[in-house]
C-alpha cells in the first residue's frame, strides 16, 4: 500500500510540474488589449480613426500568447514569445485579405511589427522596439 501511495503521489506531482510548465498564470501587465498611439508618421487621429490595436488578452501557454491586431482592414494574427530580459520573438503573421483605405498603415505595421525584438511597459503604456531603435508605442485600452 505504501508503495502504491508513493508511486501514485511521485505521478501526481509530474502532472502538476508539467502542467505549471505549459501553461504560466496571467501577466496582466502585458495581457491586454493595446491601442495604437504613436507609430511611424501616423498622426494619432488615423491611427484612433482606424481602430488600430493589438490583443495580446490570450493565455500565455510555452512563453508564448497568440495575439491579434487591427489596422483598420485586416485583421493580423501572431504569436509573441517572451523571453528574458524583455525580449520578444513576433511569429507566426497571418491576416485576412482585404484591401481598403488603410492599406498603407497595415503594410507599415506589419513591416515593422515583425522587427519588434524589446518590449517595456511604462504605467499604461507597452512599448516595443526593434534593434534600430524603432518604437511603436501602445495604450492600454482599459486605462481610463
Amino acid at each position: 500500500m505504501k508503495r502504491f501511495l508513493s508511486v501514485f503521489f511521485s505521478f501526481f506531482v509530474f502532472i502538476l510540474l508539467l502542467n505549471c510548465h505549459s501553461v504560466q498564470r496571467k501577466n496582466d501587465y502585458v495581457q491586454r488589449q493595446w491601442m495604437l498611439v504613436s507609430f511611424n508618421q501616423f498622426k494619432k487621429a488615423e491611427l484612433i480613426k482606424n481602430r488600430a490595436e493589438v490583443n495580446l488578452t490570450s493565455e500565455i501557454k510555452d512563453r508564448k500568447i497568440n495575439g491579434s491586431a487591427f489596422m483598420g482592414c485586416n485583421r493580423i494574427f501572431f504569436k509573441m514569445e517572451f523571453k528574458t530580459n524583455n525580449r520578444i520573438e513576433i511569429s507566426g503573421i497571418r491576416s485576412t485579405y482585404m484591401s481598403c483605405e488603410a492599406m498603407d498603415l497595415e503594410t507599415k505595421f506589419l513591416q515593422s511589427f515583425q522587427k519588434m525584438s524589446h518590449y517595456h511597459i511604462d504605467g499604461h503604456f507597452l512599448i516595443l522596439n526593434d534593434k534600430q531603435g524603432n518604437t511603436i508605442k501602445f495604450l492600454a485600452a482599459d486605462w481610463d
